[in-house]
């Protein structure tokens, strides 16, 4: 149970609560938990993070459930709203997930298509809005990357927390899995879980990637929120995110002009990509290759090694840079390769990269 314990709480950001963790995982039973996506554009490293998370729950013995949230992405009015093209995105997310290892055959992949259609579920959304206050729901918002006034023009998006809240209780969850930009909606779910005579969902939140501009706050005196929206790496700011089609030179030049300041640890990207994508990808660590009059090559075994090498300045940016890229690119190859093979996905990447550019 131990062993269950910490691979389930590594690598995250909190957990809600870690004694009801620990509680569920002594009773023995099996536990059931989900994540859930907007199929809303290409699929970012960022997104490596929670799915290395999935992995986890996984081999903890967890029984996962994948909600392809296609009405959520709707409502959020992503790929303009197109709901034929955001299906396709959501399958080819869940290609990406089989290329990085999570067989489609080890979790349950829902369809918020087929939630929809029963009037059980629509009935769950109707009672938790009626014990949510109008200000607790659009604080919530934040959930969905927009901000609170936005409703008082599509009040639509007032109905995307309910849908979420009322998403974990439908399945009947012990977990709920996601960024820790989702936090609201997992809180809100639990405050509301005791009036509906509901399961308490326990909230696990991963760190959410920093964009390749790192940690450069630009609004000062915003909330935590609209600095992390800021910082984060985003499908909606291209320029500071890594996608899993990205070619391999395309890797190397975003990683060689992200923020990385010499002995600079905070919301240093390619740091935290170390950390969250390529030490819990394999046991084989990072190489750094340096020529003899630098020190020579180097091997990191863990990441603690290697941050404490670059705080104390033993490791230039350039030479964490090169050893990054080449290990990010082995990662994502399969990933970049499986979404090549599928003609259907190709142009749905071109297409999504067509429009952004403009």
């Amino acid at each position: 149970m131990e062993s269950k314990l910490s691979l389930i709480t590594r690598n995250t950001a909190e957990v809600v609560t870690y004694e009801e963790l620990k509680q569920k995982l002594d009773e023995g039973t099996k536990l059931k938990g989900y994540l859930g996506f907007e199929p809303s554009g290409l699929f970012h490293i960022g997104w490596l993070i929670w799915a290395q998370k999935v992995k986890d729950l996984l081999q903890a013995g967890v029984e996962m459930n994948i909600l392809v949230a296609t009405w959520h992405a709707w409502i959020n009015d992503k790929l303009g709203g197109d709901l034929d093209k955001i299906k396709l995105a959501g399958e080819y997310a869940i290609s990406v997930l089989e290329a990085f290892g999570i067989s489609r055959s080890a979790i349950n992949v829902v369809d918020a298509e087929e939630m929809v259609k029963d009037k059980d579920y629509w009935s769950l959304v109707i009672k938790v809005a009626k014990n949510t206050s109008l200000a607790r729901m659009k604080r919530a918002l934040t959930i969905m990357g927009r901000k609170s006034d936005e409703a008082e023009l599509d009040s639509s998006k007032l109905i995307y927390p309910a849908m979420q809240v009322s998403d974990i209780f439908y399945m009947d969850l012990d977990i709920a899995l996601g960024g820790t930009d989702q936090r609201k909606a997992h809180m809100l779910a639990r405050d509301v879980a005791d009036k509906l005579g509901k399961k308490k969902v326990v909230a696990i939140h991963t760190p959410l990637l920093v964009g390749l501009q790192g940690g450069q706050r630009m609004n000062v005196g915003a909330d935590e929120d609209e600095i992390m929206a800021d910082i984060k790496m985003s499908k909606s700011k291209p320029e500071t995110a890594i996608f899993i089609n990205d070619e391999a030179e395309e890797v190397d030049a975003k990683i060689m002009m992200a923020y990385c300041p010499r002995g600079v640890i905070e919301n240093n990207p390619i740091l935290q990509i170390n950390k969250f994508i390529l030490f819990p990808s394999d046991n084989s660590g990072l190489k750094v290759e340096r020529e003899a009059k630098f020190g020579g090559d180097i091997q990191f075994q863990t990441y603690d090694e290697l941050e404490k090498a670059f705080a104390e300045g033993k490791l230039h940016p350039k030479d964490l840079k090169a050893a990054t890229a080449r290990k990010l690119n082995r990662v994502i190859e399969p990933l970049r390769n499986a979404i090549k093979s599928k003609p259907e996905y190709d142009k749905l990447v071109k297409e999504i990269t067509k429009s952004v550019s403009r």
